[in-house]
C-alpha cells in the first residue's frame, strides 16, 4: 500500500476518479492526481519487513491503471523494520532518474543503481522499454543488463535476477572477475581499506 505524507494525494485521486466519470466535449477524460516535491512511503504486502521511501519532484497516480510514476527522484532506499520494534534499519538504495510503482507495489523503470548497504555491492541495471528493470517486492531485482561492483566481486551479468541478500537466482553467460589480493573490506555498509598485517614469524623446525 502506498503511503504519503500528503494525505491529500489520496483526496486528488479520488477527485480526478469521479470526475473522470463525467461525460466530457474534450477528446476524452483524463484521470490521476499530481503532486510537487512530495515524500512517499511504501509499505508493500509482499514484503511485510520492508518500507520503502523516496523524495520526489513530481507524483502523478493514475488510479484506473492502478500505478504511481515518481520523478525527479532523491533518497531512494529500502529499509528494514526490526521485529521487536527500534529504529528501522537502512538495507538498500536506489538511484534512478525515475520510477512507476505498479499494483503489486513493484517499481520499473528504464535504469538504476542499487547499492546493498551490508554488502558495499554498487549493481548498475540497464533495461527497456520491453523489458525494464525490475524490482519485485519480497523477491529482489532483475534486468536485461547489470554490472556489480563489490569488494569480493566484479561482474558483468545478463539477464540477472538477485535478491536482496546478494545471491544471484538466475542469470545469462556473466564475465566474472575478482582480485585475488583485495584492497578493500565492507564494514558497517563502508568501503575500508584492507589493514596490512606483517607475516607471523615461522617458528624454528625442532
Amino acid at each position: 500500500m502506498l503511503r504519503t505524507g500528503v494525505y491529500a494525494l489520496l483526496a486528488l485521486a479520488l477527485f480526478a476518479l469521479v470526475f473522470s466519470r463525467v461525460p466530457s466535449a474534450g477528446a476524452g477524460p483524463q484521470t490521476g492526481a499530481r503532486l510537487s516535491g512530495v515524500q512517499l512511503s511504501l509499505y508493500p504486502a509482499r514484503d511485510a519487513g520492508a518500507v520503502w521511501r523516496f523524495s520526489a519532484e513530481r507524483v502523478v497516480s493514475d488510479p484506473l491503471r492502478g500505478e504511481t510514476r515518481l520523478t525527479g527522484l532523491a533518497d531512494g532506499g529500502r529499509w528494514l523494520l526490526p521485529a521487536g520494534g527500534g529504529p528501522a534499519v537502512l538495507d538498500a538504495t536506489l538511484e534512478a532518474p525515475d520510477l512507476t510503482i505498479d499494483a503489486q507495489d513493484n517499481l520499473l523503470t528504464r535504469q538504476a543503481r542499487v547499492t546493498l548497504v551490508q554488502q558495499c555491492a554498487d549493481i548498475d541495471l540497464r533495461g527497456t522499454r520491453e523489458q525494464p528493470v525490475r524490482v519485485e517486492q519480497g523477491s529482489g531485482f532483475s534486468a536485461p543488463f547489470a554490472e556489480v561492483d563489490s569488494p569480493v566481486l566484479r561482474a558483468r551479468i545478463p539477464n540477472l535476477r538477485m535478491s536482496f541478500n546478494f545471491e544471484i537466482l538466475e542469470a545469462g553467460v556473466a564475465d566474472f572477475s575478482g582480485d585475488l589480493d583485495p584492497t578493500e573490506t565492507c564494514e558497517n555498509g563502508q568501503r575500508v581499506p584492507l589493514s596490512s598485517h606483517p607475516p607471523s614469524p615461522q617458528g624454528e623446525p625442532t
